[in-house]
């Protein structure tokens, strides 16, 4: 049994092993609101790319600008609404089939990366799946801070006996058996305005993802994976950092501070409407100086084209203004990084994705103030993928996909959830079903 203090969101219903099912996803940003549909097909596990048990054909797309969304965090419940059901519609469209629910993903609510240990005493000689089911609502059972809800609760290895490490105990000798779990936790009030945004547009949410455990899974080979990896997600109002190591994401952190602030930083600067400075920043801007800023000038519209004229200015003086924000980002997640513990496992592995990764010159500036090879992430493995699509800026929106294949057993208590969320009758039958049918 969980603690009464922790709330656990619900986990995925598993998915068929012999028939294709169709999933959809929701992934709300702070610059874009992105839906797919795809039909997940079953086939033979991926050698290269770890859990992938099914093969993705996305079959419908919906792309609308962000809304009433801030950083992750919900500060327009009707604009957030609006934006989302635009999304929806188009890729309901676009796939010829009606959603219902959807699986969403979370970068707001202070998301926070805990590991604990917990033991049980077999009941038989060898390992069996009943003994792991144990372990595993053992090491779920940790309470965590008030108002805090459980999004993942990951098993990182097994100990057996003492002996650490083991990926999969089933059929082992011994007497106790140990596990590592990391919990990730999300504030529950900005959680539930976002799934609430959802709700009011006539759709229920399946589950809730931690957008940096997303992108890792859209972006990470095996041999990353194994050997240890950071995979940095920059995003327009929210920079995450997810860490793996031995196949298994073992932390995770976010920061309130993305690609937007860069474009306020010009938008202030160059004294330009925000559009416009969205628009300067992917054109012609760049993290790196060069020898010929000083010669290359930069038309810059001004706030009020009716009165005012356009402004002419060298392409250094945009990257005086591009490169503390970029250069303090970056600081902030290579101190988080330290933080963490597993700076050491990570090695020389760092991959950058989301849309703010693609500004000119930031690889460089991340190598060097990261001190490690630095790679730019896509979404892997995928197909039906419009080209506008293909890109960083749809990591966490493709790494959704591929969540159901690799989703762990979570733990939590059906009456906990719907007292502590307010949610109805119905979605808890719901949630017992799907208990049921998974055992």
């Amino acid at each position: 049994m969980t603690s009464a203090s922790s709330i656990y969101l619900p986990r995925m219903r598993p998915l068929p092993t012999r028939r294709s099912v169709i999933v959809s996803v929701l992934d709300i940003g702070s610059t874009k609101i992105c839906c797919l549909i795809a039909k997940l097909t079953p086939r033979e596990e991926s050698e290269v790319m770890p859990g992938r048990t099914h093969a993705i054909e996305v079959l419908g797309y919906g792309y609308q600008r962000s809304r009433g969304i801030k950083s992750g965090v919900v500060i327009d419940m009707d604009a957030a609404e609006h934006a989302i059901r635009l999304a929806v519609d188009n890729a309901e469209r676009m796939a010829g089939v009606t959603v219902e629910s959807l699986i969403a993903n979370v970068s707001c609510g202070r998301l926070k990366s805990e590991i604990f240990s917990a033991g049980v005493e077999m009941v038989s000689e060898s390992v069996s799946e009943s003994d792991i089911q144990r372990v595993l609502a053992a090491g779920s059972a940790h309470s965590v801070a008030e108002g805090r809800a459980v999004m993942h609760a990951l098993p990182i290895s097994y100990a057996l006996d003492g002996n650490r490490g083991i990926r999969d105990p089933r059929g082992m000798m011994g007497h106790r058996l140990g596990v590592d779990m990391q919990v990730i936790t999300a504030e529950v009030p900005p959680v539930r305005n976002l799934e609430l945004c959802v709700n009011r547009g006539h759709l229920s949410v399946e589950t809730m993802v931690a957008t940096p455990y997303a992108s890792g899974l859209a972006t990470l080979v095996d041999d990353e994976a194994e050997l240890g990896v950071a995979c940095v997600d920059m995003g327009g109002g929210t920079t995450t950092l997810s860490i793996f190591v031995d196949g298994q994401m073992v932390h995770l952190d976010a920061l309130a501070v993305g690609g937007h602030h860069v474009t306020m930083d010009i938008a202030r600067a160059l004294s330009t409407r925000l559009q416009d400075a969205e628009r300067i920043k992917t054109l012609q801007g760049s993290a790196l100086p060069s020898s010929a800023d000083d010669r290359d000038f930069i038309t810059v519209p001004p706030v009020d084209a009716e009165t005012d004229l356009p402004n002419q200015i060298p392409r250094s003086m945009l990257t005086r203004v591009i490169r503390p924000r970029i250069e303090e980002i970056l600081e902030l997640v290579r101190d988080r990084l330290a933080a963490s513990g597993f700076a050491g496992r990570v090695g020389k592995r760092v991959v950058l994705t989301g849309g703010a990764s693609q500004l000119t010159g930031l690889s460089e500036v991340a190598r060097r103030i990261l001190g490690r090879n630095v790679r730019l992430g896509r979404p892997l493995g995928i197909a039906g993928l419009p080209e506008a699509a293909k890109g960083p800026a749809f990591a966490a929106s493709v790494g959704l996909l591929i969540y159901p294949q690799v989703a762990q057993i979570e733990q939590f208590e059906p009456r906990t959830l719907g007292r502590r969320w307010g949610l109805g009758s119905g979605y808890l039958a719901r949630v017992g079903q799907w208990i049921r049918e998974s055992f």
